[in-house]
């Protein structure tokens, strides 16, 4: 059962912003999947069919969710990955839950109940990120309102904090905090370095910044590491001044897992 493991062992959720294309979707995922030979840890394929919460209305958003279901199956099916994407509205969650094993709460949307209940009601895993105007302890709520359907598969997600305009800080206390409710928390490495709206309508961001958001996590006891990444992250279609190249991922991994931040 995949939730039991990823209680038991660290694990990693990797993957494109949003879904692009086919092939690179399945670029990535031949990557991931090599990845998780090498080091025999669990990897979760992520992508987003819908990002309906870009900056600009100008902005990509994704295939929407006819299509994307399709393109996450066919991930699915050719890979034997396990597949993470986030739904924005309750009606979503049924459909999705067909072919991901894991639906994930965007972070802004945490405390929307009727999603929140959707989710809890596919019996699949939910993922939760933290609001960047909660506190870990604030996330009791929210992972209330998904146990409350009897689904005590959960996750909670970090991802940083508000710090003025554009900007977040990450507030590492937050991942015992939210270890406390019972239920294993992921540290969002790659958001948690985002400049929001802070490049003339688009995102900016720190990659440089990424390993070390995860090696901290590691030090506080995060059970899992969320990464995007992109074969180019310049010419990505989204969040790419965050997202990691594919051709570092496996250092970093190295690192991470095996302890040697040298």
């Amino acid at each position: 059962m995949l939730y039991q493991q990823l209680v038991n062992t660290p694990f990693i959720i990797a993957g494109p912003c949003v879904i692009e294309s086919q092939d690179l979707l399945f670029e990535i995922a031949e990557e991931l999947v090599r990845l998780q030979g090498i080091f025999n840890i669990p990897i979760i394929f992520k992508a987003s069919f819908d990002k309906a919460n870009r900056t600009s209305v100008h902005s990509f958003r994704g295939p929407g969710l006819k299509n994307g279901i399709k393109m996450l199956a066919r991930v699915k099916e050719k890979f034997q990955l396990p597949i993470i994407t986030d739904i924005h509205e309750s009606n979503q969650a049924a459909p999705v839950a067909e072919v991901a094993e894991i639906l994930q709460i965007p972070a802004f949307l945490c405390r929307q109940t009727d999603l929140l209940l959707a989710a809890g009601a596919t019996n699949k895993i939910v993922n939760i990120k933290k609001a960047q105007f909660l506190s870990g302890k604030d996330m009791a709520f929210p992972a209330e309102k998904v146990a409350s359907t009897g689904n005590r598969q959960i996750l909670l997600t970090e991802r940083g904090n508000m710090y003025g305009y554009n900007n977040l800080a990450v507030d590492f206390r937050n991942i015992p905090d939210m270890q406390a409710f019972g239920y294993p928390v992921v540290m969002d490495c790659t958001h948690a370095v985002q400049r929001l709206g802070g490049a003339d309508g688009k995102t900016g961001g720190n990659r440089e910044f990424v390993p070390s958001m995860a090696y901290a996590a590691k030090a506080f006891g995060a059970n899992g590491y969320f990464f995007e990444v992109h074969p180019d992250p310049a010419i990505a279609k989204s969040d790419g001044p965050n997202m990691l190249y594919l051709k570092d991922f496996e250092g970093i991994l190295e690192k991470l897992l095996k302890g040697n931040y040298s």
